[in-house]
């Protein structure tokens, strides 16, 4: 039942992911249209959002290891090494509202999305395995399968592209007021 909520979640969040991005594409060729309106109204609970995911996550993982009993591999620790600093990072940035974190975020997300995307690869081409994997713990071992093609290192590539999601659409509506203000404000 918990393999089928959090992969329910994971394709929630990827797609979210894809619409923010449509819409972001859609507002860059049409900055007054609704689609930049939408991202105007989503751009308050992009951080908010954002943690929401990363919490999430964490405690997904947290769950499948200590709950289920899933023995994470090489591979899940990258990816839990990219998503954990996210939840708290994410977290105090909304409450702070600040965006100075989203070059840190991106870094974590981007690496954990391509590691994520990478294990995801080898859970079906296991022949792609890398010798870093433990022979006991394969990398390429598959503990979920919901739908057919949710993993856990899907559902992990969903929560990076979701939190990246997030911090463009921030990132994208919070420009216009950053030109506006003169550089002596800023600095104060």
């Amino acid at each position: 039942m918990a393999a089928f909520f959090f992969s329910l979640l994971a394709l929630t969040a990827l797609i979210g992911a894809v619409g923010v991005m449509v819409l972001h594409l859609i507002a860059r060729g049409d900055p007054e249209g609704g689609a930049a309106g939408i991202l105007d109204d989503l751009a308050p609970m992009a951080l908010p959002l954002g943690a929401i995911v990363a919490t999430t996550s964490m405690f997904g993982s947290l769950y499948f290891s200590e709950v289920l009993n899933y023995v994470p591999c090489e591979l899940c620790w990258y990816q839990r090494i990219a998503m954990y600093p996210l939840a708290p990072m994410l977290g105090i940035a909304a409450v702070r509202d600040d965006l100075g974190i989203r070059a840190y975020a991106w870094v974590l997300a981007g690496s954990g999305a391509l590691i994520s995307l990478y294990h995801y690869v080898i859970q079906w081409a296991p022949n792609l395995e890398a010798t870093s994997c433990a022979v006991d713990n394969p990398c390429s071992a598959v503990y979920v399968r919901q739908f057919g093609f949710v993993s856990i290192p899907f559902m992990a590539l969903s929560g990076f592209l979701a939190i990246t999601a997030l911090l463009i659409i921030a990132t994208r509506t919070r420009a216009d007021d950053e030109i506006e203000t003169p550089a002596e404000e800023v600095v104060q």
